[in-house]
């Protein structure tokens, strides 16, 4: 047990607790203890795997790691908490509610030598893994993401931007390269559904579509390259590559006819949590100093990039509105 690193959850609640979950499975930690503002909630996470609910105080000493998977507006408050007790921190997606408090943070815990992670679990996906093995002999010219499902029954404060797309815009981002130009967006259904069209310096033109109100769950990207296309289900692990062959002209009884085949490839993914893979990946990084796949910067950029669409969507509403009006 020696060599395994004590961790712990700030905040249990449905994402918190698969955070101890894993935590608790992983050879490489050991759950040192879970806390939550709801003690009685802390209590029953602890008890059904087998663990403490410690006032923050006590599980910051017991802990060298930790996850945090609190509201986003106590992210900040939270996080610098753990950093100045040098314990290493993951941080759930979105990172901060304002960009300014994620570059507190990522200076703060690059003065006291502390491992920054942010939750962008899909990066973890073996869908994405191997997409980014893709791409790279690919001459991408656009990518389609839709990451889209119906209401759920609990209550989220993070907008569909900043809960729902920005996994994909993290994704694209990374696996694609390149920087955001500009951006066009639109919402509907009081911010349940949004869609936004971005053109990358890289000449890549990006859609995104993020939905709560859609009666099926989606999670898929399509990247389009030169001579094929890329289909990925971050459910499923699966991607299919679709090629076109060259056209044939076959004569046939006196005729001529037409015939152009279509080839679909079913790229090998070995499938595996994603969640795992992100905190054997934490853990691994903290125990070994070196920089986090997902750092601060990476949170960041991403957060700035949903910052962006969400204004989008309010211009074009506030356009609307005077449109409605003038009609009027």
């Amino acid at each position: 047990m020696s060599d395994r690193i004590p961790a712990g959850v700030v905040g249990v609640g449905s994402m918190g607790e698969n955070h101890a979950r894993v935590y608790d499975e992983l050879d490489a930690t050991e759950l040192a203890g879970v806390y939550d503002a709801d003690p009685e909630r802390a209590r029953e996470v602890a008890d059904r795997l087998g663990t403490e609910a410690l006032p923050l105080d006590d599980l910051l000493e017991a802990a060298a790691a930790v996850s945090i998977a609190v509201p986003t507006r106590f992210h900040h408050e939270t996080a610098s908490e753990c950093i100045e007790r040098e314990v290493d921190v993951l941080v759930e997606k979105p990172f901060v509610a304002d960009p300014a408090e994620g570059r507190d943070l990522v200076e703060r815990a690059a003065e006291r030598d502390v491992t920054l992670q942010v939750g962008h679990v899909e990066r973890f996906n073996p869908v994405v893994t191997a997409l980014q093995e893709l791409v790279d002999d690919l001459d991408v010219f656009a990518a389609s993401a839709e990451r889209l499902g119906p209401p759920l029954d609990r209550e989220i404060g993070d907008s569909v931007v900043t809960d729902l797309m920005i996994h994909d815009l993290d994704v694209v981002l990374d696996t694609l390269g390149g920087s955001v130009e500009s951006v066009a967006a639109t919402g509907r259904d009081d911010g349940s559904y949004a869609v936004a069209n971005a053109e990358l310096d890289t000449g890549v033109v990006a859609r995104f579509a993020a939905s709560r109100v859609t009666q099926e769950k989606v999670r898929e990207l399509t990247i389009s390259a030169r001579d094929c296309r890329v289909k990925a289900d971050f459910i499923d692990q699966t991607i299919e590559i679709h090629r076109s062959s060259s056209p044939e002209f076959v004569r046939g009884d006196g005729n001529v006819r037409h015939r152009h085949e279509n080839v679909v490839e079913r790229v090998t993914v070995e499938r595996r949590e994603p969640l795992k893979n992100e905190l054997r990946s934490f853990v691994e990084a903290a125990a070994t100093n070196t920089d986090p796949v997902v750092s601060g910067e990476d949170g960041l950029r991403a957060l700035e990039l949903t910052e962006t669409i969400t204004d989008e969507i309010e211009t074009a509403d506030r356009r609307a509105l005077r449109a409605d009006g003038g009609a009027d």
